[in-house]
């Protein structure tokens, strides 16, 4: 039977928790995530921003407006696709990936529960400047 691991991303870098998640993931546990809006990414505000914005831009030769990747600008998506980018593309990483909820805020029904803490993803550990995925979906023109 899995067991149902609750994550409050409040001061968690991306990378570090998206691979905790994943192998949690992969060992057949549940996963909850809540406060995404609130991880954050380490660099300079602008270089981070300005690399999110290319990544948006990028489209096909074909027809751009109708063909190509269509990316996600809020907070959970960018999450949910950066632990999905981590899992094997097998259908065991499906699977995994089905047992993954990401929400902004923390909903009513999760207000009582306890978090389990991610302690090497802690921004404390991080010595250089760093953003917020909040910050970074308003800049991409999330109106969340």
């Amino acid at each position: 039977m899995s067991n149902i691991i609750y994550i409050d991303g409040t001061n968690l870098r991306l990378g570090r928790m998206a691979s905790r998640v994943a192998k949690y993931l992969l060992n057949g546990n549940k996963v909850v995530i809540v406060n995404v809006e609130k991880v954050v990414v380490s660099g300079r505000r602008n270089a981070i921003i300005e690399d999110y914005k290319k990544w948006l831009s990028i489209r096909t030769w074909k027809n751009p407006e109708k063909v190509g990747p269509k990316r996600h600008k809020s907070p959970d998506r960018l999450v949910y696709h950066a632990i999905k980018n981590m899992l094997p593309k097998r259908p065991s990483g499906l699977k995994a990936l089905k047992r993954l909820k990401v929400y902004i805020g923390i909903p009513e029904e999760l207000k009582s529960v306890n978090f389990t803490q991610i302690e090497e993803a802690h921004v404390k550990y991080l010595r250089g400047p760093y953003v917020t995925l909040e910050e970074i979906s308003k800049s991409l023109g999330w109106s969340g």
